[in-house]
């Protein structure tokens, strides 16, 4: 049996990228920030060696500084498989960060409200702006 079953992951990918851009912030920091009391466990989640807690997952992504709908889903399929994360958001609707829903908000009072779908231009326009730092 290996010893890192979940280091294909995205979320142990996830993790790992993350942890070496967080650099005002040690293992333990993130650790001690997230309720583990152990700051090896950051090493095992990243490693792959263990997999996330679902109920875990709010505090890790408040010490990662990370929108914790995405990490939900990363845990998610972690846990159950890209599958069941796929029939959670055709069921429940794809969770929305509360950055996606500043944006939501702008759009719906940019339009006055109306429900009329985006040109392609208009598309593209708003590909242009997010890509270059809205």
């Amino acid at each position: 049996m290996p010893t890192t079953p979940y280091a294909s992951t995205r979320l142990a990918q996830f993790i790992d990228q993350r942890i070496g851009e967080l650099r005002h912030k040690t293992q333990a920091d993130i650790a001690i920030e997230a309720g583990f009391r152990n700051a090896n466990f950051i090493t095992m989640l990243k490693t792959g060696s263990s997999k996330l807690a679902l109920d875990r997952v709010p505090l890790l992504a408040k010490a990662l500084e990370v929108d914790p709908a995405f990490l939900m889903r990363l845990a998610i399929e972690q846990s159950y498989g890209t599958e069941m994360l796929q029939i959670l958001v055709l069921l429940l609707s794809a969770p929305v960060s509360d950055d996606e829903l500043k944006w939501l908000s702008t759009f719906r009072d940019a339009s006055g409200g109306s429900a009329t779908e985006p040109t392609a231009q208009a598309e593209k326009a708003l590909v242009e702006v997010l890509k270059h730092g809205a």
